[in-house]
């Protein structure tokens, strides 16, 4: 349970006809870590006849307006015949239904258009062609900025009339003499004047003419929002279908993708990965029914392997844990992937995560919220929640931890009142009854109590830093360096300075005794073993000369051992005093919102209301977050950095992904 998943290296011989179904298989188990494809495979697949399909599938799933699937269905398989020919029939479903709908937009926009231009032109009651053929007179027709207008009649001045068509004004006719023609199109083009090809035959635009264009904008509009309609109805009709075929193409793509990588041959493919030593059964008889026997595995331990032997080669680290430790594994290995072989710190993490949180953090209602949110992550219903559902089991133990503490606090949303009954209850069972199990705001009465709840908290880091030192002694046994395990600051000697200094400072305290001559011994010792840890380290080892750089040089590395070694031990204790501190503050917060409520509920009862929502909400979200902060650089910082000396590789299986995060 505490320590890391054996695994093993599995040698895989597939022959081609079988490399697909064979990968299929690895991607869907997702136990199997490729040695040159530790990565997850991405959904972005290499040029292929099956990602052809998928990007042509996924422009008519865009043009449908379906939304995309975000995971694998359980029953997606590879793309068979009769999928290519389904899919075809989509393509040309939707092609058909695309060109017909274009069309029909282009064939409304430009009857649109004939419908405002013959508008524009309805006023021109005078046959065009009389005034054309006139000699004496030049006319532009055409379109112009509205807001240019008044300038351009100002810039023509008596040169020119400028009369405007239609009722925006956007369209103009402008008529000068034959000899100012010139000058009308030069102040024309200066104001941006786009002439209009009026046909020779034009007489005006008759009403019935406008009647008839107005009728014609009606049917294009009639057959655009027909044509809409029906894309919605294949939509709806064919989503389903649809998005199997994108997810079977997309498994398509992916393995072709995986398949290019591969050592292979003319016939066979070689395909090298680990995979934890529990699975590697399954994975033999699987294989070999799946290929009915066409294929060859063979299994390695790590120290069969040469590269693991000689350390070019770390081995993947891998743990099996329930759904709760399994969502703080990503917390250890964001600081770095322990060791194979050594102890795992992930159920150790997960247990004083989720203490701390509560202690710092009581509240029942505020932890109810907590609790909720992270049933509701569970769900999987909320789309906005689904990338954060693996945390939703550290929002439920985080959330019945604050519980927990706000019952002994006596805190609800902030209010203080509503739980003295039950705090009352509870201390009646073992003496006076008071109003709450745990008073935390200082009080001249509490003072006592509230040091003790400090002490509590030093308490926890000992327990904390202690098992650090602990594990980190383990493993440096486990991993054959005793030399490391012994006299490093995190080992043998640093743990017996750290326990004893607590043991002596307890025990002064208690008998009210003064230190003793064997305290000086006992202190003295585990020091010296860690001033001399390079040369002793080096001794034990076989490796000369013992004194590396020189004896001032090992002096040096000596002194500056033992203040780290001591400032180390100090500030790790005294770091976990913030514990009661953020819990301090948090039930002054409390006190202050509770406060605030009822000062205002007593002068304006509707807004006492939203000042304890308001308040609630700020304390939730700000403070939760600087908890959950102060929570985690305990851990990394006091906990983690006691055995992390040396960081291994995390376990990365081989595993088909539909879309990226």
């Amino acid at each position: 349970m505490f320590k890391t998943t054996t695994m093993k290296l599995v040698e895989l011989m597939i022959l081609r006809q079988d490399i697909d179904k064979v990968l299929e298989y690895l991607g869907r188990r997702s136990n199997f870590e490729m040695q040159s494809q530790g990565e997850e495979v991405s959904a972005a697949p290499v040029p292929s006849h099956d990602s052809d399909f998928l990007d042509k599938l996924h422009a008519c799933r865009t043009y449908l307006g379906i939304p995309d699937a975000h995971e694998y269905a359980e029953d997606i398989t590879l793309p068979t015949e009769k999928d290519f020919a389904a899919a075809k029939k989509i393509m040309e479903d939707v092609e058909d239904l695309r060109t017909r709908e274009t069309a029909a937009v282009d064939r409304q926009k430009r009857v649109a258009e004939a419908y405002d231009e013959a508008r524009a032109f309805a006023n021109l009651k005078v046959a065009y062609t009389e005034l054309e053929h006139l000699t004496f007179l030049t006319m532009r027709v055409g379109k112009i900025d509205p807001s240019m207008v008044d300038e351009l009649k100002f810039a023509l001045s008596d040169r020119a009339v400028v009369v405007p068509l239609g009722e925006d004004n956007s369209r103009i006719l402008a008529a000068s003499s034959k000899k100012g023609r010139f000058a009308l199109d030069s102040e024309l083009k200066r104001f941006g004047f786009v002439p209009l090809e009026i046909p020779k035959d034009f007489k005006g635009v008759p009403d019935d003419v406008l009647e008839g264009l107005r009728t014609q904008v009606n049917e294009t509009s009639r057959d655009t929002d027909n044509l809409t309609l029906e894309r919605k109805r294949y939509a709806e009709t064919h989503s389903s279908e649809l998005l199997r075929l994108l997810q079977a193409f997309s498994l398509g793509a992916q393995v072709q993708q995986v398949r290019n990588g591969l050592e292979a041959t003319q016939l066979v493919y070689r395909v090298l990965g680990w995979i934890s030593a529990p699975d590697c059964a399954t994975l033999m008889k699987d294989l070999d029914n799946l290929t009915e026997g066409r294929i060859a595995i063979r299994a390695y331990t790590p120290d069969e392997v040469p590269s693991v032997k000689n350390g070019h080669e770390k081995v993947p680290v891998q743990y099996k844990h329930g759904p709760l430790v399994k969502s703080f594994e990503r917390m250890i290995f964001s600081y770095g992937a322990p060791l194979y072989g050594t102890i795992d710190p992930t159920p150790i993490v997960a247990f004083f995560f989720t203490l701390l949180f509560g202690i710092m953090f009581g509240d029942l209602g505020q932890g109810f919220v907590f609790f909720l949110l992270g049933l509701i992550m569970q769900t999987k219903k909320v789309n906005a929640l689904r990338k954060w559902q693996h945390f939703a089991p550290i929002f439920i133990a985080i959330g019945c931890s604050s519980m927990v503490m706000g019952l002994l606090t006596g805190t609800v949303f902030a209010n203080e009142e509503l739980l003295i009954p039950f705090g009352r209850w509870v201390t009646g069972l073992f003496g006076t009854p008071h109003d709450r199990i745990l008073e935390l705001m200082p009080s001249a009465n509490s003072m006592d109590k509230l040091l003790l709840f400090f002490g509590f908290t030093l308490l926890i880091g000992f327990i904390i830093n202690s098992i650090g030192l602990v594990i980190n002694i383990v493993n440096q046994f486990m991993l054959k360096k005793p030399a490391k395990a012994i006299f490093s600051k995190t080992g043998i000697c640093g743990a017996w300075f750290f326990w004893y200094i607590i043991f002596a400072a307890v025990r002064i305290l208690v008998t009210h005794t003064g230190i003793r001559w064997f305290d000086i011994v006992l202190v003295v010792t585990p020091l010296l073993g860690i001033f001399f840890a390079e040369p002793l380290t080096r001794l034990i080892e076989g490796k000369r000369p013992v004194l590396e750089n020189g004896l001032f040089s090992a002096i040096i590395e000596g002194i500056v051992e033992l203040l780290e070694v001591v400032s180390t031990y100090i500030s790790n204790s005294i770091s976990f005093l913030r514990v009661g501190a953020f819990a301090l503050s948090h039930a002054v917060l409390s006190y202050i919102v509770f406060t605030m409520t009822t000062l205002v509920n007593n002068a304006l009862p509707p807004f006492g209301i939203l000042v304890s929502i308001f308040g609630n909400l700020v304390i939730i979200v700000l403070e939760g977050l600087i908890v959950a902060i102060q929570v985690i650089r305990l851990q990394y910082y006091e906990f983690f950095s006691k055995f992390f000396t040396e960081t291994g590789k995390e376990f990365k299986p081989f595993r088909f992904k539909y879309k990226e995060n």
